[in-house]
């Protein structure tokens, strides 16, 4: 029975229908952040605010993650001492600094150069792949694709202050953020071998949800004006988080990292143009360029064999 799911996971197939649709689920996050900042009353200082509201929508989405295990019959065992503090680690990475970073910046960038930017962790996830794992081999194709990957990034910085230039608190955020995710990406392989993936994904985000909303609440941290549009916008990001984190991280524990993390290129795309469609950005010139720069990186790195 076990097998039979694995295999699902492994048909090229399936492969990419889950990748795309976590991919398509992330880049639908990059507005509803923004809007549900702005309908919740979060503005731009209120870091507590930020954290609150980050935690309970991850650790909601672990609670779901979590249930849905249990009543799938998953294993919840992970005995061993080590087991959980790699657990931890990974709640820590992959959800509470990941996100703290995420969350920051793009209260201070713009929801399409954020999103773009934030394609800056496939590239780096390939390129770390192969220095750690035996099956992901470094090529000239990945090289290429990675050059032309981090090409399209700088170009966000082309051009006039009006179509945004680099911040620490924007764009520096963001980077950090995807060096998170590169770096919990590989941790993923780790996980698997401790404890059933679906569950490890379950504790991460409760954990790291946990882990924010409690600093938050101590910097006072709040939702001013909760209402019905807003806490939409947080059941949306919920569910995204719960479907995107299980379906990305059960695929990375069985198929090799940069075969998947190579799918996130459309997260750039979907998040840029919806950004502009949601929140009425102008889309300049450069967010066109860069987004073609990044699907022509990770095309050039997925075609042929890997």
């Amino acid at each position: 029975m076990e097998q039979a799911k694995t295999s699902v996971f492994q048909n090229p197939t399936w492969v990419v229908v889950f990748a795309l649709t976590a991919a398509i689920a992330w880049g639908w996050a990059f507005p509803l952040i923004k809007v549900g900042f702005n309908a919740f009353g979060i503005t731009t200082d209120m870091t507590g605010s930020k954290m609150l509201f980050a935690g309970l929508r991850f650790a909601a989405a672990g609670l779901i993650v979590l249930s849905v295990a249990r009543c799938s019959g998953r294993s919840f065992k992970a005995s061993a001492t080590s087991d959980w503090w790699f657990i931890l680690s990974f709640a820590l990475m992959n959800t509470t600094l990941h996100y703290f970073f995420f969350y920051i910046g793009m209260s201070h960038s713009e929801g399409s150069r954020a999103a773009i930017l934030n394609s800056l962790s496939t590239f780096l996830v390939v390129l770390l792949a192969c220095v750690c794992f035996r099956s992901d081999k470094l090529t000239s194709r990945k090289i290429l694709g990675c050059a032309i990957g981090f090409g399209g990034i700088l170009t966000l910085n082309l051009g006039g202050t009006e179509s945004g230039s680099f911040t620490w608190l924007g764009d520096g955020m963001i980077i950090l953020n995807a060096i998170c995710s590169a770096l919990s990406g590989l941790m993923t392989r780790g996980l698997s071998r401790r404890v059933d993936v679906f569950v490890g994904t379950g504790y991460s985000l409760t954990i790291g949800g946990m882990l924010l909303i409690i600093p938050g609440l101590a910097l006072g941290g709040m939702l001013p004006h909760v209402n019905f549009f807003g806490i939409v916008c947080l059941l949306l990001l919920i569910a995204i988080s719960a479907v995107g984190f299980a379906l990305y991280n059960k695929l990375l524990s069985c198929n090799p990292v940069g075969k998947v993390a190579i799918y996130n290129s459309l997260i750039p795309i979907v998040g840029a143009v919806t950004s502009c469609l949601c929140l009425g950005e102008t889309f300049h010139l450069k967010y066109a360029l860069a987004g073609v720069l990044a699907a022509l990186g990770i095309y050039i790195i997925n075609k042929g064999k890997n």
